[in-house]
């Protein structure tokens, strides 16, 4: 990218390189003012001297044939007037206080400027006034010329309009340091309601404090708390019609099993009873279905941010993984699968215990439905890097790499996976996981195929 092409992403940087521009844009403008102004005032001071020196030697004769030497530094340095005074006719110089200085006679009164080619200014730009000739006088009139460096004159001019604009100059570095104190502030206020924006969500009852906002950001703010609040309402409808859904099926599923399990001893072997078999397996998926989608409304319910699952409390994550595991057995038992619990460490974390169930549950359950039948799932609870972890590792076809993370997603399953699964038990244990500073990580095993799901437990306070 060009120079010329970039421009600063950051608005306290704008803000900075603006006003520093604008600062140089006013040191500029303020030093050609001083420049065009003073050097009125100091042309205009300076050719008044010069025509008061001139009338004053005209004046008095005697001054004519004693004139007071002057240096070439002082001519060049400190803009000494050079006076010289000719014939009548321009035809001689009769006396000059500084001779070295050799500026011919202008044949018309008043102010000129020229150049200089010869004597110790050559090269010099000068100012000369020659005083108006008498027009009675006779060639023996003398006639009086006075001239100053124009050097001298445009030096002190620059200086001068130098020295203007140096306050400005100085105050540049106080002005920016200012400015990117009143920025910083200016963005901590914009941190600030960033912060609030990102902890906000479906289930936080209040949108963002408008009076609390600098009056440029209020519209944003307004705009977003509208979106916000569309959001809930649109969440709100989706949970709704999922958790009313998932009731009114809930009793004809019932009521479909009841009848099945009543059929079930009046269904002669052979085809029949691999149909029925194939039929039960269907109503079974449906029945953990509809509970999940349950247990998932429940648990996307605005209260669930605030702590759903019950009062927050010390709970033993080791007696926990005990009572999943029991109540899994069953589950394990119908596909033959070995569940075992290992602890090492007796953590305690503060949350609600149907909230942890619901993390240990779902890990415990999904790995006993995906690992192979007669396989072995193992449950750890031991410490890592300092930390306690929960890993539940199972014997399964595991996972490929690139749909790892995908299987938190709700409803996702891999392709070629068993039936039974629902693809909402991940999401479940993610989301309330989350909500209670743990951290779940899946891995496929490295030591054979299989899948390790491990629960990062938030540090003891």
């Amino acid at each position: 990218m060009t120079l010329a092409g970039w421009r600063p992403r950051s608005l306290r940087s704008r803000l900075l390189v603006s006003l520093a521009a604008l600062n140089l844009v006013a040191i500029a403008a303020t030093a050609w003012f001083s420049y065009v102004a003073y050097g009125r005032l100091v042309n205009g001071f300076m050719d008044d001297q010069m025509r008061l020196v001139a009338e004053s030697h005209i004046a008095s004769p005697q001054r004519l044939s004693a004139l007071q030497a002057v240096s070439a530094d002082d001519v060049l340095q400190r803009g000494a007037f050079v006076v010289q005074i000719w014939r009548g006719d321009g035809a001689a110089l009769l006396a000059s206080s500084s001779p070295a200085f050799a500026v011919p006679l202008q044949p018309g009164a008043g102010f000129v400027e020229l150049r200089s080619d010869t004597g110790a200014g050559a090269g010099e730009g000068w100012r000369v006034y020659t005083a108006p000739r008498d027009p009675g006088g006779g060639a023996d009139t003398p006639q009086v010329q006075v001239i100053q460096s124009d050097r001298f004159r445009h030096q002190r001019i620059v200086r001068r309009a130098l020295f203007e604009s140096l306050p400005i100059l100085l105050l540049l570095p106080v002005t920016l340091l200012l400015l990117w104190f009143i920025v910083a502030g200016a963005s901590r206020s914009l941190r600030e309601v960033a912060r609030e924006v990102a902890a906000q969500d479906e289930a936080s009852p209040h949108g963002l404090p408008v009076a609390r906002v600098p009056e440029e950001l209020a519209p944003l703010v307004a705009a977003f708390n509208t979106l916000l609040g569309r959001l809930r309402d649109a969440l709100s409808t989706q949970r709704r019609f999922m958790q009313d859904a998932a009731h009114e099926l809930r009793t004809p599923m019932a009521a479909i099993g009841l009848q099945i399990d009543n059929l079930r001893a009046h269904v002669p072997s052979g085809d029949a009873a691999d149909r029925f078999a194939q039929l039960e397996g269907g109503v079974r998926r449906a029945q953990h279905l509809i509970e999940q989608l349950l247990r998932l409304s429940r648990q996307d319910a605005p209260a669930a941010g605030s702590g759903s699952g019950g009062a927050r409390g010390p709970v033993d994550i080791s007696a926990l993984l005990r009572d999943s595991v029991g109540q899994l057995m069953v589950l394990a038992d119908q596909r033959r699968v070995d569940v075992g619990f290992e602890g090492r460490v007796s953590p305690w974390v503060n949350a609600p215990p149907a909230e942890l169930r619901s993390v240990f549950d779902n890990l415990i359950d999904n790995a006993v439905r995906y690992a192979s039948e007669g396989g072995v799932v193992d449950v750890r609870l031991h410490v890592v890097d300092g930390l306690a972890v929960v890993d539940v590792v199972d014997d399964g076809p595991g996972v490929p790499p690139d749909q790892l993370d995908r299987l938190f997603d709700r409803f996702y399953r891999v392709a070629g996976s068993p039936a039974g699964g629902s693809g909402l038990g991940l999401a479940i244990a993610q989301a309330a996981a989350q909500r209670h500073g743990m951290r779940i990580e899946l891995a496929n095993r490295s030591d054979r195929s299989g899948l390790v799901a491990r629960v990062h437990l938030p540090r003891a306070n």
